[in-house]
């Protein structure tokens, strides 16, 4: 794998929503971010427009995994709209998110590629955002490119990415949750689950995913990115209120 490596990116922010499955009033989410929901951020932040699958087809051909470093909650909300000629009422429609969440999500294949991704992600054309236009990220999405290594690796060796907050009120973690693809020379799982998740094409005119296959794994917790005491330069929104309630106690 000389020429090969792995982008990683930490997504987090106060709300994300991953469809794959979302059908006319209700829009749900996965639990973990989808692939096509992560290669169209990568798209955007290169600037490859919606219609141009000439150049999103190397961006969809990156092998994807994602860790669970904190998963978050699952909150319903309700939307309402209009149309946009008529004006007339849209029905109103569910849309569930994930909030508080955070994610270690990863790719790997052809470092170059990878490279002028990773430069993208610090100076995108579109703005990254998760999932939806309504969930930006909390902090920049990009955490470090890897050369000569894999996936699994990575995903297994990355420190633990969870807020500070999270990390004082929840006991770590034995294990963290993986989903990733499946490697060429893997022999096939027959636990795996299979997702129509391979994006083919963002137009939106004929949106086209094809099916992908998903192993589940568990990795043990790595040391958190800081030792142990919040990652570096995040604003902790929370730590006022442990200050208050530590005075009262």
């Amino acid at each position: 794998m000389s020429n090969a490596g792995v982008l990683v990116l930490r997504l987090a922010g106060p709300l994300q929503s991953w469809g794959a499955s979302s059908r006319f009033t209700r829009r749900t989410t996965e639990s973990a971010p989808t692939k096509s929901g992560v290669v169209g951020l990568l798209a955007s932040a290169a600037g490859i427009e919606r219609g141009d699958d000439t150049h999103l087809a190397p961006l969809a051909a990156l092998r994807f995994g994602v860790r669970i470093d904190q998963p978050g909650t699952r909150i319903r909300d309700f939307h309402t709209a209009h149309h946009g000629v008529t004006g007339a009422s849209m029905p109103l429609s569910e849309r569930f998110y994930l909030a508080d969440a955070v994610f270690v999500a990863a790719v790997e294949g052809d470092q170059a590629l990878l490279a002028g991704l990773h430069d993208a992600l610090r100076a995108p054309v579109y703005l990254p955002y998760l999932g939806r236009r309504s969930c930006p990220p909390s902090a920049p999405v990009d955490l470090a490119l890897y050369e000569d290594t894999t996936l699994e690796n990575v995903l297994t060796t990355v420190p633990w990415q969870a807020s500070s907050w999270y990390r004082r009120r929840h006991p770590t973690p034995q294990s963290l949750t993986v989903m990733r693809e499946r490697a060429t020379h893997e022999p096939a799982e027959p636990a795996a689950d299979v997702l129509r998740d391979q994006p083919v094409s963002f137009d939106a005119a004929h949106r086209r995913h094809a099916l992908r296959t998903v192993v589940t794994t568990a990795v043990p917790t790595p040391v958190p990115a800081d030792g142990g005491y919040g990652p570096q330069g995040l604003h902790d929104p929370f730590a006022a209120l442990d200050a208050l309630e530590n005075e009262s106690a």
